[in-house]
């Protein structure tokens, strides 16, 4: 898959995040603090990681950074899964799964970065 589709939903999503941030607020557990700093700011890892998986001197550090995000934000997926907030609950459980490929995805990118 291409690293820079990859870096197009990467960065499409870190747009988003500034666009719509309210979206992003059912992500957010409760009990952490001031909301809107954790969404703006996952906003600009999900930037920096599109731009570290665009370009090919940064690709493999990039996959592998952003596999991590992935899996960091995933709590925030299962959190939105249980209180969902206004966003339909079926949005909210659909996400689930849907980690798992980006995952894989950023992993197999930063793997053939290796071999380039």
């Amino acid at each position: 898959m291409s690293p820079y589709a990859l870096a197009a939903v990467l960065g499409g999503a870190g747009v988003l995040h500034f666009v719509s941030p309210g979206f992003y607020e059912a992500l957010i557990p409760s009990f952490l603090p001031a909301p809107r700093a954790w969404i703006y700011g996952s906003g600009v890892v999900e930037l920096v990681c599109a731009a570290l998986v665009a370009l090919p001197r940064t690709r493999r550090v990039g996959g592998f950074a952003s596999a991590a995000l992935l899996v960091a934000v995933f709590p925030g997926n299962v959190w939105m899964a249980y209180e969902p907030g206004d966003v339909p609950r079926w949005v909210a459980l659909a996400r689930l799964p849907l980690q798992v490929p980006l995952v894989l995805w950023a992993l197999q990118v930063a793997r053939r970065a290796q071999t380039d």
